[in-house]
């Protein structure tokens, strides 16, 4: 009767944790992430045959997947998988985990989760800027002619490349000497127009073959020597003629001959992507197309029936990898600059070799604060989590989330928050990333199971029920053993 006594107490005090563990479980059906937990049941040592009571075994986490909600806020974001997501605590920086991926932008501009934790990720490692003007590296309303966009990807690294310029419709002007690379204006912006036409095209090449060994594009300069049949240019009706991509170009005898050969240079240069000179003492015509590896046809130059020597003294070359972007590029600049315009062009890139390593950082979401635009707030844009801040046009790569799993994930100790430390049990983190997906504008739900909870609980409650009776039946039966003993 003593022994029931015990027994009974047992299970009061194994079912009272019980009902405490489940009624955690049930309050918790909304928690985001949240992962239920399930406890178990052990007898105790057995005595003359039967047993002494019962014990509580384990209190274990539940680490199924949740099921996933669509949130359409562009913060959140659930692992659909194994793993966890990386945060540190403010003040101390430990590194603890969750799979609430809830997150927001602290006023700090920092990537936060909703315990304020700094959410922890991979960052660009550099962004490269090529400027007019060395005292613009950031964008600002001066430039307001888009020219570029790209998100570059491959097992090495993510790059996005953004450039804008200054208004050249506006700022550019006639300009040149004539003979000497002369530019109308319209000549001028359909040059700029043809460079940034070549240079979106270059770099979607380089996106399909971003890890190539860089080598630089180079231009075609043709040369047309005029000095054995210049002096029969005496006459009105005297000419020279040049076929351009099966085009003529025609230039009468106007005045001298210095004059007509620098109106033939003029009537070149303002063909789209051509510039000419002409050095009107030696009558050496020299041709140079403005984008990098385009082929130009030039043949059949003559002075009147005469035929002149054409030479290609360089050819276009294509040039492979980010060398070709990098030659696209620099002829836009000077295109841009020459017509009195800025361009400036951002790339930034953020590198995956090593990953695997969890060497993270905070990820800041301010462009003000990253020195990529002086508009402060971007629209956050978060793809498998690769996190992009849109301005505009332009869409600026500034961070990756990383995902951490463990060998044992039961021996991760809970903190509460949502959060889990690592234990000698659990083993250190290792990179989750083939483990898993990242869903945006997504959550993870709880685990915790409402019906399940609650028949539980009934369960939990009769049994505690019932070992009350046990302890009670046992006490009477003691004060009737007593009464007879007197």
């Amino acid at each position: 009767m003593i022994s029931a006594l015990w027994n009974g107490y047992s299970g009061l005090n194994a079912f009272e944790k019980a009902l405490n563990v489940e009624s955690n479980n049930s309050t918790n059906v909304n928690t985001i992430g949240h992962k239920a937990d399930d406890i178990r049941f052990e007898d105790m040592m057995y005595q003359y045959g039967y047993g002494m009571g019962t014990n509580i075994d384990s209190i274990s986490k539940v680490m199924t997947q949740g099921n996933l909600k669509l949130t359409n806020n562009t913060y959140d974001v659930a692992i659909e998988g194994k793993g966890y997501f990386m945060v540190s605590d403010r003040k101390t920086n430990e590194t603890f985990y969750t799979r609430a991926g809830n997150f927001y932008m602290a006023e700090d501009g920092l990537l936060q989760s909703q315990n304020g934790m700094k959410v922890l990720g991979l960052t660009p490692q550099s962004n490269s800027v090529v400027s007019s003007n060395s005292a613009k590296t950031q964008f600002d309303e001066t430039l307001t002619n888009s020219v570029v966009s790209k998100t570059i990807s491959n097992d090495n690294f993510l790059q996005t490349i953004n450039a804008r310029a200054t208004n050249y419709n506006t700022t550019a002007v006639n300009k040149g000497l004539s003979g000497e690379g002369y530019k109308t204006k319209s000549a001028q912006i359909a040059d700029i127009e043809a460079l940034i036409a070549d240079y979106k095209s270059k770099i979607d090449l380089y996106s399909s073959t971003s890890t190539a060994i860089p080598s630089p594009s180079t231009s075609q300069i043709t040369n047309i020597d005029m000095s054995t049949s210049m002096n029969q240019l005496v006459g009105e009706n005297d000419f020279i003629k040049i076929k351009i991509n099966n085009e003529d170009v025609i230039q009468f005898f106007d005045t001298n001959i210095e004059t007509t050969l620098k109106k033939l240079s003029d009537k070149i240069s303002d063909i789209k992507g051509l510039s000419s000179s002409i050095n009107t003492t030696t009558g050496m015509l020299t041709i140079n197309s403005l984008i990098p590896a385009k082929e130009v046809l030039i043949k059949d130059a003559q002075i009147n029936e005469n035929y002149l020597s054409t030479t290609n003294l360089q050819e276009a070359k294509l040039g492979s990898g980010i060398g070709l972007v990098n030659s696209s590029r620099e002829a836009l600049k000077s295109a841009l600059e020459f017509s009195n315009a800025e361009l400036l062009d951002i790339t930034s890139t953020l590198s995956l070799v090593g990953q695997e390593s969890l060497s993270v950082n905070e990820i800041q979401l301010k462009l003000a604060n990253l020195n990529l635009s002086k508009n402060t707030f971007g629209t956050i844009e978060i793809n498998d989590g690769v996190i992009f801040l849109k301005d505009g046009d332009n869409k600026f790569i500034v961070g990756k989330l990383q995902t951490a799993h463990f060998t044992n994930e039961q021996g991760l100790d809970p903190q509460g928050d949502n959060i889990y430390q690592t234990t000698a049990e659990s083993g250190r983190a290792f990179y989750a990333g083939k483990l898993n997906k990242l869903v945006s504008s997504s959550l993870e739900l709880s685990t915790s199971n409402l019906g399940n909870s609650l028949t539980n609980l009934l369960v939990y409650q009769k049994a505690f029920e019932a070992n009350s009776k046990s302890i009670t039946t046992s006490d009477e039966m003691l004060k009737t053993a007593i009464e007879l003993k007197k």
